[in-house]
């Protein structure tokens, strides 16, 4: 007879070497993609215990999207339109408390239902990581021959399941000041990020913000006017704070700042500068291993530095304070690509957690994508993958060729017709030829500059190119939504050509896969790569950096500024301390072999060789004084 422990194993300490516990069943989320690769994850995801992110930049596609998944389940729709009161932030706040309502229903549904071969239930603790405290339950549990033991089992395993968290992210430059029907400007509380801020803090939520690409004071300072944004009399923060961060100096400034408001940063969520999809904040040559070891070493130290900041703002605002520091999670996402980096990220820098990106839009069941594009993903090897200058926001952008959107851009131009209608504008910044803001990506811009580049530069031969840029700009707010409305057949007035952003690690992916698929090759059960060669996710990083440093000095002639050049001389010297630290970093790498460790090596060496050659014999005028002041 086997025998059945009934003590209650809770989800709750599922954690990496004693570190903080969370409440989560899984090691890993999913980002935001896009403004409409996740726009329904959490639908698809969250019942398995799976967190996801979903963009709430484009308050039109979350209302589309409630429109068409009321309907799904035959529920009355009342819409939100245009111009109605405060119909930005309600349309976000609809679309979230939707996304809640079903997946408490799903959830719900499963956690009632039986333990039977084949079930949902059954496909929730299957997918969950092999080393998980509430997985070993689950396994003693279908051992044990006891039928009241059992059912006991049964029942703890119910009570510590959770369903995955239903997160929100915000860009927050994308912040375009509004005007009302009557070209009258309204308040800055109207503008696009603090109306979705609002939006997400009046819905039902019990989760995540996640701020990215760079720190907006308005967007924080407004926080402070949400009672969910600080901690209740028990201590919980039922909306809470995560920064997307590409280095440790960006989140201990950001973190200072929301701390001295009173709010807790709840996770530090570290991102590869080019290493990861859609638009790519490269840093000054600060390499994602540098800069995890900087983490490591100092998260104690930021905690306690914060919570004391935190207590001291919260006294001052008459608020509760926290009796001990909070939880604090560090994780970690862009290029990951198999369980073993996966494992050494959480075994050697402690992180509480990953994200992987790019590999679910091959996943069906946990993104939203039409046929035709996935299936072009699936197709599309390393040559397809580029980081562009299609984004109307001047950042470069890692895409793939070939697609929709991109056909319908060449289109017009050979029309002579570039450009878009610029039908969303939440992308507009230009304020070159109008009084309000307008798109590099629209029409109206587009042959103004044309015909300013032509007037200026008629005779230049450079013309060309300078011409191809202003051209090449994509319409984003459209044709990133794109995919969700094939895919569900929803249709509307505009054309609908999808744009995709995924990073470069699509190369190495290359079927479409099933959910639990994707989180066995996660977890090392199943192995997804191609026989495209793949290196480690930090030489992969390393490279784009190397090859980023080049264009950018190409860029800067023929006249490179001394400012620039010290630009580029610190660039260099980040990127050399990076290599250093990677050789001294190979021998820890204990699951790989003897040749993973050889070819690390051999790759550092040929990248710092390739470095040196930049400055020494591609650029050496540039460079002639700090090559003597180095030597």
């Amino acid at each position: 007879m086997v025998t059945c422990a009934t003590d209650p194993v809770a989800h709750i300490t599922f954690t990496i070497k004693g570190q903080i516990t969370m409440q989560h069943v899984h090691e890993f989320h999913i980002p935001v993609m896009g403004t409409g690769f996740t726009i329904d994850s959490p639908i698809k995801v969250a019942k398995y215990g799976i967190a996801s992110v979903v963009s709430i930049g484009d308050d039109e596609l979350c209302e589309t999207m409630r429109k068409y998944y009321m309907g799904v389940y035959g529920w009355e729709y009342a819409p939100i339109r245009k111009w109605e009161k405060d119909y930005r932030a309600r349309r976000i706040t609809g679309y979230l408390n939707l996304l809640h309502r079903i997946v408490s229903l799903e959830f719900s549904a499963i956690q009632k239902s039986a333990f039977s071969e084949g079930s949902e239930m059954q496909k929730y603790f299957a997918l969950l990581p092999d080393n998980s405290p509430l997985k070993a339950q689950y396994t003693a549990m279908l051992a044990c021959d006891n039928a009241s033991e059992k059912e006991i089992q049964q029942d703890l395993l119910r009570a510590q399941m959770i369903p995955g968290s239903i997160d929100v992210n915000i860009m927050t430059k994308l912040d375009r000041q509004n005007y009302d029907q009557n070209g009258k400007l309204m308040s800055d509380e109207d503008s696009d990020a603090l109306s979705a801020l609002r939006g997400f803090a009046h819905s039902d939520l019990d989760a995540s913000i996640i701020f990215s690409a760079g720190f907006n004071r308005r967007l924080y300072a407004y926080l402070e006017k949400f009672n969910d944004f600080f901690p209740d009399a028990t201590g919980h923060i039922r909306k809470r704070i995560i920064l997307k961060v590409s280095d440790y100096r960006s989140s201990l400034t950001q973190g200072k700042f929301l701390a001295k408001k009173g709010v807790w940063v709840y996770e530090h969520r570290i991102e590869s500068g080019l290493n990861c999809g859609g638009h790519a904040f490269a840093t000054d040559g600060l390499l994602m291993g540098p800069i995890l070891d900087n983490f490591k070493n100092k998260r104690d130290e930021l905690a306690n530095m914060l919570v004391a900041i935190c207590n001291e703002a919260l006294q001052a605002r008459s608020r509760v304070l926290f009796s001990r520091t909070p939880d604090m999670r560090i994780t970690v996402q862009g290029g990951i690509g198999t369980a073993n980096e996966q494992r050494f990220l959480f075994e050697h820098y402690h992180v509480h957690g990953t994200g992987w990106a790019t590999p679910f839009l091959l996943v069906p069941e946990a993104t939203t994508l039409d046929d035709e594009t996935r299936a072009h993903l699936a197709k599309a090897e390393k040559d397809d993958l580029y980081l562009s200058d299609i984004s109307p926001l001047g950042v470069p952008f890692n895409t793939v060729r070939g697609t929709k959107s991109e056909a319908q851009k060449l289109a017009r131009i050979a029309d002579g017709k570039p450009g878009s209608p610029c039908p969303k504008g939440y992308l507009v910044s230009n304020l070159e030829f109008t009084k309000k803001p307008i798109c590099s990506a629209a029409t109206t811009f587009q042959k103004r500059k044309l015909a300013q580049v032509e007037a200026v530069v008629a005779n230049d031969p450079h013309l060309a190119s300078i011409s191809e840029g202003v051209v090449g700009k994509a319409c984003l707010c459209e044709d990133l939504a794109a995919g969700a409305l094939i895919a569900y057949g929803i249709e509307n007035k505009r054309p609908r050509m999808t744009a995709v952003c995924p990073g470069p690690n699509l190369a190495y992916f290359s079927n479409i896969v099933s959910l639990a698929d994707m989180v066995g090759h996660i977890y090392g059960r199943v192995n997804l790569l191609n026989a495209t060669y793949r290196s480690n996710l930090f030489i992969n990083e390393l490279a784009m950096y190397i090859q980023y440093l080049r264009k950018e000095i190409q860029k800067s002639l023929p006249v490179v500024s001394e400012k620039q050049v010290r630009y580029f001389q610190e660039f260099r010297a980040n990127l050399n301390e990076g290599i250093q630290y990677y050789k001294g970093l190979v021998p820890k790498f204990v699951l790989e072999s003897k040749k993973y460790h050889e070819t690390m090596r051999e790759e550092l060496l040929r990248f710092q060789a390739d470095l040196d050659r930049i400055f020494v014999q591609e650029f050496p005028t540039i460079f002639a004084e700090y090559q003597g002041a180095a030597s």
